[in-house]
């Protein structure tokens, strides 16, 4: 691709901090949130949950929720006669990822509640953990033609898995710090109960690695990943080239 043609990028999530981290880097994505069963896709791994006594590894886990998340929202916006935001008659770039925190052997996803959120934030604290991100990218073709006025189905021409991983060294949290932190909400709806772009960023002491991949989505990954599918990197920003 190139040739200063703009492609769009579709973000199969509905992450905050992935969409703002992406409108930074100068791309604002079309978003289609996917609506896959976690729980059920790292239950059926066939090689049994990473610290279960499986032999999947971390990063094998968020690379199989990210590429469900991709696969899942390709076949909704594939799906004939769908309504679509798309750009009529030209492939997308659409992006699934999944983010989980290794510690103390175990693999920690969205705390959901206080209690857990409080529990976990305590047994991070004066320690590094390791941040794994999972990154499908897959090319969404267009239709090849056209039928009583509705597109036909899209297909998946290309896609790519990958995984990133980052050491987050988490700083001395007091309990009246943590409990304050969970308090405001923030931890609980997020991998790893914390966040390094957000209020959890005070209680971070540095981070080993691509900081954007503690966020949610590495761009470094993700430029190298588009660029072996064909997508030149400047094609995806919103302004046109000079």
């Amino acid at each position: 691709m190139g040739d200063n043609v703009l492609m769009r990028l579709v973000l199969a999530s509905a992450s905050p901090a992935r969409r703002a981290t992406l409108i930074a880097a100068g791309i604002t994505p079309i978003v289609h949130v996917s609506t896959v069963d976690e729980d059920a896709i790292l239950a059926a791994l066939p090689g049994g949950r990473a610290f279960c006594g499986g032999t999947t590894t971390p990063a094998d886990e968020v690379a199989a929720l990210a590429a469900a998340k991709c696969s899942d929202v390709c076949a909704s916006l594939s799906a004939p006669g769908k309504v679509s935001d798309l750009p009529e008659g030209e492939p997308v770039l659409v992006v699934g990822c999944d983010s989980m925190l290794e510690i103390g052997g175990q693999m920690l996803g969205k705390p959901h509640t206080p209690d857990v959120a409080r529990e976990r934030i305590r047994a991070m604290r004066r320690t590094t953990a390791t941040l794994w991100t999972g990154h499908c990218a897959a090319i969404l073709a267009p239709a090849s033609s056209r039928y009583e006025g509705t597109a036909e189905e899209r297909t998946v021409s290309a896609s790519l898995t990958r995984s990133a991983s980052t050491q987050v060294h988490f700083g001395d949290i007091s309990d009246a710090e943590i409990d304050a932190y969970v308090a405001t909400g923030e931890p609980l709806h997020v991998a790893g109960s914390f966040t390094v772009d957000g209020l959890g960023g005070p209680f971070i002491e540095g981070v080993t690695g691509d900081y954007h991949s503690v966020v949610g989505i590495s761009l470094p990954l993700l430029r190298s990943m588009a660029t072996e599918l064909g997508v030149f990197w400047p094609d995806l920003w919103d302004a046109p080239r000079p």
